[in-house]
Protein backbone atom coordinates (compact mmCIF):
# COMPACT_ATOMS: atom_id res chain seq x y z
CA UNK A 1 0.00 0.00 0.00
CA UNK A 2 1.26 3.48 -0.84
CA UNK A 3 0.20 6.54 1.12
CA UNK A 4 0.96 10.22 0.71
CA UNK A 5 1.44 10.60 4.47
CA UNK A 6 5.10 11.36 5.12
CA UNK A 7 4.98 11.33 8.92
CA UNK A 8 4.98 7.61 9.65
CA UNK A 9 6.00 6.48 13.14
CA UNK A 10 6.56 2.75 13.58
CA UNK A 11 5.96 1.35 17.02
CA UNK A 12 4.37 -1.22 19.30
CA UNK A 13 0.95 -1.06 20.93
CA UNK A 14 1.40 -0.67 24.69
CA UNK A 15 -2.19 -0.10 25.81
CA UNK A 16 -5.74 -0.23 24.44
CA UNK A 17 -8.71 1.36 26.21
CA UNK A 18 -11.93 0.33 24.50
CA UNK A 19 -15.13 2.31 24.82
CA UNK A 20 -18.53 1.74 23.26
CA UNK A 21 -17.81 4.16 20.39
CA UNK A 22 -14.12 5.07 20.46
CA UNK A 23 -10.93 3.28 21.44
CA UNK A 24 -7.70 4.87 22.69
CA UNK A 25 -4.56 3.16 21.37
CA UNK A 26 -1.18 3.98 22.95
CA UNK A 27 1.81 3.28 20.69
CA UNK A 28 5.43 3.23 21.89
CA UNK A 29 7.43 4.82 19.05
CA UNK A 30 10.79 4.58 20.81
CA UNK A 31 13.17 6.99 22.54
CA UNK A 32 10.73 7.31 25.45
CA UNK A 33 7.98 8.65 23.17
CA UNK A 34 4.36 7.58 22.93
CA UNK A 35 1.64 8.41 20.43
CA UNK A 36 -1.96 8.12 21.58
CA UNK A 37 -4.59 7.70 18.86
CA UNK A 38 -8.36 7.80 19.21
CA UNK A 39 -10.03 5.54 16.64
CA UNK A 40 -13.48 4.04 16.33
CA UNK A 41 -14.08 0.86 18.28
CA UNK A 42 -15.36 -0.70 15.04
CA UNK A 43 -11.99 -0.03 13.39
CA UNK A 44 -10.08 -1.42 16.39
CA UNK A 45 -12.22 -4.56 16.31
CA UNK A 46 -11.94 -5.08 12.53
CA UNK A 47 -8.13 -4.64 12.72
CA UNK A 48 -8.04 -7.07 15.67
CA UNK A 49 -5.60 -4.78 17.49
CA UNK A 50 -3.91 -6.14 20.58
CA UNK A 51 -1.13 -5.10 22.96
CA UNK A 52 2.25 -6.05 21.49
CA UNK A 53 1.21 -5.63 17.84
CA UNK A 54 3.64 -3.78 15.55
CA UNK A 55 1.84 -0.84 13.96
CA UNK A 56 2.52 2.50 12.31
CA UNK A 57 1.02 5.81 13.40
CA UNK A 58 0.36 7.96 10.33
CA UNK A 59 0.16 11.69 11.03
CA UNK A 60 -1.47 14.00 8.50
CA UNK A 61 -2.14 17.45 9.89
CA UNK A 62 -2.71 20.89 8.46
CA UNK A 63 -1.05 22.47 11.49
CA UNK A 64 1.96 21.11 13.34
CA UNK A 65 3.70 23.14 16.04
CA UNK A 66 7.42 22.89 16.76
CA UNK A 67 8.89 23.87 20.13
CA UNK A 68 12.52 24.18 21.07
Amino acid sequence: MQLSTRNQLKGTIKDIKKGPVSTEVTIDVGTQSMVVASITTGSADSMELKVGDSVSALVKASSVMVMK
